[in-house]
């Protein structure tokens, strides 16, 4: 059996799919099997899938006779893949050569980490380079960014096969932010550990026909209702109420980088406090990375101040060797 199995959703992907599936074949760690499920696509995608298929063993083909939805063609992926490990890849991106392999050495040198991600970089339809995305790689810091931030590259990740069966796979009638619901629900129903790599391991490309969850313009976060409504449930899961939608505003500007009044920060200090009490409570985080937390609420919330404050933190800092308290912290 193979020891990565890698599911690629394709739905009329015909114009980029030969460059993704190459990307996979020319991995360093060959030990792994593709599995591309095409959704009911109307173009050559399944023509050229058959093409490459002919050639290498490694590759085998699922269609679904209509458009399912990008999560129900993974799990059809999902349910007949073989590897101990399952990585996600996008059919119109890039996976750079060492992709698999650094990912597997680091899950089997860190067997308390169920699903670890990489950095990626924006690319336009040739490949150009854009600007790089790169996120934390704390566990800790992950979880409060699936709130506030950046956090997870869905076509990035790789995951233990235990974890995904635990969590049930994707819901199929998920149809947008699916990544986002899989990993609250990990969460919840697992208590997994993240992580994410510290290396440039994936080309996330931009093009006209791309629905994307990030604005091409200034690649800055744009409202899903989707998206909001994932995040609502898991607060409501971690507080036994719904959020306010207030709330729900005020940690959409955080994760976007928009400035926040004094009274919104004050308030949004009070919402994420809540939160790492939350995910502490639930074993969503180590108690160990407490402090871990704190620190980056503050850093958030500076971040979202007027910048003579923010000049005025980096000044203290720099004079005394420790952060600012926040004005509106009492």
């Amino acid at each position: 059996m193979p020891l990565v199995s890698v599911v690629m959703p394709v739905y009329d992907g015909e114009d980029y799919l030969a460059e993704a599936i190459d990307s996979m074949l020319a991995q360093t760690l060959t030990d792994f099997e593709l599995l591309i499920v095409d959704d009911g696509s109307r173009d050559n995608s399944a023509e050229i899938i058959r093409s490459y298929q002919k050639r290498d063993s490694r590759i085998r083909l699922f269609r679904h006779e209509g458009n399912l939805g990008q999560a129900a063609a993974q799990n059809t992926g999902i349910a007949a893949a073989e590897g101990a490990f399952l990585a996600a890849m996008d059919s119109d991106d890039i996976s750079l050569p060492q992709r698999l392999e650094k990912q597997v050495a680091f899950l089997k040198s860190n067997p308390e980490i169920g699903l670890v991600g990489a950095h990626q970089r924006f690319v336009d339809k040739d490949l150009n380079p854009l600007t790089s995305y790169k996120l934390s790689c704390s566990h800790a810091i992950i979880v409060l960014n699936l709130f506030i931030g950046a956090s997870l590259h869905g076509p990035t990740i790789m995951i233990r096969r235990g974890f995904l069966t635990k969590a049930g796979g994707f819901r199929p009638e998920v149809r947008r932010c699916q990544d986002m619901d899989l990993f609250l629900r990990l969460l919840e129903k697992t208590q997994i550990r993240f992580a994410n790599l510290p290396d440039e391991l994936y080309f996330y490309r931009l093009h006209d026909s791309q629905k994307s969850y990030f604005a091409t313009d200034n690649f800055k976060v744009s409202k899903d209702d989707d998206c909001v409504a994932h995040r609502d449930n898991a607060l409501e899961y971690l507080w036994g109420e719904p959020p306010k939608p207030a709330l729900s505003d005020r940690f959409f500007r955080l994760r976007a980088g928009r400035k926040l009044s004094w009274a919104d920060r004050k308030a949004a200090r009070q919402d994420i406090t809540r939160l790492i009490e939350s995910i502490l409570k639930h074993n969503w985080v180590d108690p160990s990375d407490s402090k871990l937390l704190y620190d980056a609420l503050n850093r958030r919330l500076e971040q979202a101040s007027p910048r003579r404050w923010q000049q005025f933190c980096h000044w203290r800092r720099h004079h005394f060797g420790r952060p600012a308290s926040q004005p509106d912290s009492a």
